[in-house]
């Protein structure tokens, strides 16, 4: 079975519209894919639509903005319900930071001779919920500034970078209790990936974020090398932990992010499930189902 519980579409950063996501998962042979687009559940319908007619199973979710210890974590956050007040009022202001940014990072563009017009960059970014920093990435590489995404964000945007600007992000512990809350089930994505400071994640860190009611760690993702990858499956299994794989796949967004490049165990998608449906108890709240599969 080939589970890959971590995706995005052009609602977000992505390049697939959510149905051609699930197209493509079909093709690539995904038994089970998660759709976690940042900050937003705008994919949802378009995707669980497509799911039904392919036969993929669709788990929903959200990659969350979040802070922790000073520093920034995404938390990816599965079957919660989207209309949950408190979650739908901490997903605005993550969004409202993403927007009320860009003038921002188009300043600081401009006094380094790049002129680069809003207009621009919420074309390239279509349909999504709010426009960020890969979507000013696009416009750079539209502009032959830079060749990809990746060097925008090497040179310009990244932590550090002459058009760099910080934004607002939820409270990690406050939003794992929202998802909880929300009846979902919380996962720390990629966190030792070598673009952030991962000091605060280390076994104490994510024991107590355990206690305040995380239910997993992302381990098999393209930033993490063999040997954080074993020591991730090491302290996930002290700390009782679901340990998932995935690909953060983006379309063309980003480059060896294949879908499926790396999966999630079965047994580690039927534990995160059934915490997923202990939580939907608790909560009283009306959760999206787990829908589509194959005959």
């Amino acid at each position: 079975m080939r589970i890959d519980l971590h995706t995005h579409t052009n609602r977000s950063d992505g390049t697939d519209s959510p149905a051609d996501l699930i197209r493509r998962a079909h093709e690539a042979g995904i038994d089970v894919l998660g759709l976690t687009d940042h900050d937003t559940t705008e994919g949802w319908s378009e995707a669980e639509e497509a799911a039904s007619r392919t036969g993929v199973r669709l788990v929903r979710g959200i990659e969350i903005s979040t802070r922790y210890a000073g520093a920034g974590v995404h938390l990816l956050a599965y079957l919660p319900d989207p209309d949950h007040p408190g979650l739908v009022a901490e997903l605005d202001r993550v969004l409202d930071g993403r927007n009320s940014r860009l003038p921002a990072i188009l300043e600081r563009l401009d006094a380094l001779g790049i002129d680069i017009a809003a207009s621009d960059v919420r074309r390239l970014a279509g349909d999504a919920a709010a426009l960020g920093r890969p979507h000013v990435a696009d416009a750079l590489v539209e502009r032959k500034v830079v060749r990809t995404r990746d060097e925008a964000f090497a040179r310009f945007l990244g932590p550090g970078g002459p058009a760099y600007v910080d934004r607002y992000a939820a409270d990690l512990v406050a939003t794992i209790g929202l998802v909880t809350a929300a009846g979902g089930v919380s996962v720390i994505a990629h966190p030792w990936a070598g673009r952030h400071d991962h000091r605060a994640l280390d076994e104490a860190g994510l024991s107590a974020l355990k206690a305040a009611g995380l239910a997993g760690v992302e381990v098999d993702h393209q930033d993490h090398d063999t040997a954080a990858r074993a020591e991730l499956h090491r302290l996930a299994q002290r700390l009782d932990l679901v340990a998932t794989g995935s690909s953060d796949y983006h379309g063309t967004g980003k480059i060896d992010h294949d879908l499926a490049c790396n999966h999630t165990a079965p047994e580690q998608l039927d534990r995160l499930l059934g915490l997923a449906a202990s939580a939907a108890a608790r909560s009283g709240r009306t959760v999206p189902e787990v829908v589509g599969g194959r005959d």
